[in-house]
Order: C-alpha cells, then structure tokens, then sequence
C-alpha cells in the first residue's frame, strides 16, 4: 500500500512535521511518497533546467505519484490549507484514490469549519490526531488497509 502524503513543506516546522507523519506511517509498513524527500528541490532543478522547465518536471512527477498510490493523507494544518496540496487532493479525487484528512489545528475559514471544496474531495474524512486515521479508513470501508490500520486505530500516539 503506497501512501501520498500531501501537506506544507516551506519551513523547518512544517518538514518536520511531514517527516514524523511519513514515520509514523512507515512504522506500520506502508510505503510512502513525501514530496520533500522523494520529490525535486525546485531550486536545485532550477539550477539545471531552468524555472519553468523545473516547475513542469515538479508538477508532472507529483501527478505521476499520485496515480502510482493508493491513498492520499493530507496534511490541513494551517490557518487556510496549503494550495499545492488541495491540488494534489484534488488529483487524487478525480482519480478515484481514497483521500483522508489530517488536522490538528483548530483555525479554520469558515467560523471554525473548512471549505466545503476541499471536505468533499476527503469525502468529509478528517482525523483530528495521527491515530485516528486508522478509524477514517477502518470506518469508511477502505478494505485495502487490512489489520495494519485496526492496530494504528488502537495505538495513542501523537
């Protein structure tokens, strides 16, 4: 099972914090696809190929990851979610993968809530902490995920 994990990545905090979700999801056994480490550095292929040529390869090897999972977790903490990453979801919904929240934070746009947009692309899935992923698919019927996410339902980690 290969997981996209979708989020921020444009300061130290938010790189770190998709680093332990990519842990805590790899300690379970999933494969995962985290942009950061797995993908392009713009300012490194830039250098290479050039700004537009670069944001081309960026986009096109990001949509390639996405048809190649099964699952995209998105990462929604912030006061708006993170643009590139509502896109990413909003691939992964139009292809049919089985897209799930992820929110810590309690800010949202809408007196407290999100965009009705981005929750339906989650088909409404959103987990408030990392162990409760396990019960948005568990409870969903992602039948795919097996016992590994009945154990990550149980676990009280972050």
């Amino acid at each position: 099972m290969k997981i996209y994990i979708a989020g921020p990545l444009f300061c130290d905090a938010e790189l770190e914090y998709n680093e332990k979700l990519d842990k805590f999801l790899s300690d379970f056994g999933f494969t995962t696809f985290l942009p950061q480490r797995d993908g392009y550095k713009l300012v490194e292929l830039e250098k290479k190929v050039g700004r537009s040529e670069a944001l081309r390869i960026i986009f096109e090897r990001d949509v390639q990851e996405i048809k190649d999972c099964d699952v995209v977790v998105f990462n929604m903490d912030g006061r708006v979610p993170d643009e590139g990453a509502c896109v990413e979801i909003g691939i992964g919904y139009a292809l049919g993968k089985e897209c799930i929240g992820l929110k810590t934070d309690v800010r949202g746009v809408f007196d407290s809530a999100d965009n009705p947009m981005v929750l339906g692309a989650l088909k409404f899935r959103v987990a408030g902490r990392w162990r409760r992923l396990g019960r948005c698919w568990w409870r969903n019927g992602i039948e795919t995920m097996g016992n590994v996410m009945l154990i990550m339902k149980c676990r009280d980690v972050v």
